[in-house]
């Protein structure tokens, strides 16, 4: 797809703004009295699984299918996710009034499977561990003419994330307050440099990281490192939103620019985290979804005495799996 802009920046979250303005959800900040004792500061939880679809990837899809041309859109648009860029995808298309073609893991979870089709997307499944979605999708795209539209490596789609960065921004003015720390799950890095690019204007003075689950780290790696890193694939996680194998050609030079570093935690902290979504505030968070507050709650860098965000970024997670979670299983 031809962006509008050669590569995201402040401008174009901006303008994503007003387009999304009255379509998305200003999804709450929320704040827990008797979890910010325990902390020893103030945490505040903005809650993307209560956006359209259960995740912020709404905000992206819209964006980025609403720049399209009139042909572009009647010709339909194709894209490649694990669930939740598949769910805000099908939904956008359904609403813009095009036809979406959804390429899917074999072993997503079924509620993200159920609601794709739901919003009456075509999906094509395929297996993640042997296969490549790249290839399939691009072979998918070509010969049915379809618009890609990538999950992270997208100007309107990382610019219609940061959207995200914007609401926080404000939410906390409104409070007479500016966050010290923040940090989002962080898969390809769309809602992490869409952020970032939105908190380097209106909040500099914020340190943000990214939080990613153990052995899916390639971004904390590619960070410290200074070049793009990669999984080894050899590991599977309860993480599935967020399990991509390297950091996206357009997001990385982003975070490299703009966050400090990241923040890895384990499978039994994400765990944690979702029991604590559910008892502090009252919010269904997916294990992805989950990472960001896992890392302030397991102690991965000291908020004491400051004002701290964690973006939940998802709550499609399986009812078996989350009965499982809140029953201390996992």
């Amino acid at each position: 797809m031809p962006d509008i802009s050669p590569a995201p920046s402040f401008n174009t979250v901006q303008e994503a703004y007003s387009r999304l303005e009255g379509v998305v959800v200003r999804t709450p900040l929320l704040e827990s009295p008797a979890l910010n004792e325990k902390l020893g500061g103030r945490l505040f939880l903005k809650c993307e699984a209560l956006q359209k679809t259960g995740s912020f990837k709404f905000r992206g899809a819209y964006n980025a299918i609403s720049t399209l041309s009139e042909m572009q859109r009647r010709q339909g648009v194709f894209a490649f996710s694990s669930g939740n860029h598949a769910q805000g995808m099908a939904y956008a298309a359904k609403i813009l009034g095009c036809k979406a073609t959804i390429l899917m893991p074999e072993d997503t979870p079924r509620i993200k499977l159920e609601n794709t089709r739901g919003y009456g997307a075509t999906v094509v499944t395929y297996d993640r561990y042997t296969e490549s979605r790249e290839e399939i999708g691009e072979t998918i795209a070509s010969e049915q003419n379809l618009t890609l539209i990538r999950p992270y490596d997208n100007v309107q789609v990382i610019s219609g994330q940061g959207t995200c960065g914007i609401e926080i921004a404000q939410q906390l003015e409104e409070k007479n307050l500016t966050a010290d720390l923040l940090s989002a799950p962080c898969g390809g890095g769309g809602l992490m440099s869409g952020i970032s690019l939105a908190l380097s204007k209106l909040s500099p003075k914020t340190e943000i990281y990214v939080a990613e689950p153990e052995n899916f780290d390639d971004t904390t790696r590619s960070l410290a490192s200074g070049t793009r890193q990669s999984n080894s694939g050899d590991h599977r996680s309860i993480c599935d939103a967020i399990v991509t194998p390297t950091p996206g050609n357009i997001t990385f030079p982003v975070l490299h620019d703009l966050t400090k570093g990241g923040l890895v935690v384990s499978e039994a902290e994400v765990a944690q985290a979702m029991r604590a979504a559910f008892q502090y505030f009252k919010i269904v968070a997916e294990p992805g979804g989950s990472v960001a507050l896992a890392a302030f709650l397991s102690g991965k860098i000291d908020m004491k005495g400051k004002t701290v965000v964690a973006v939940a970024s998802g709550g499609n997670v399986d009812t078996d799996l989350y009965a499982k979670v809140l029953n201390c299983e996992i």
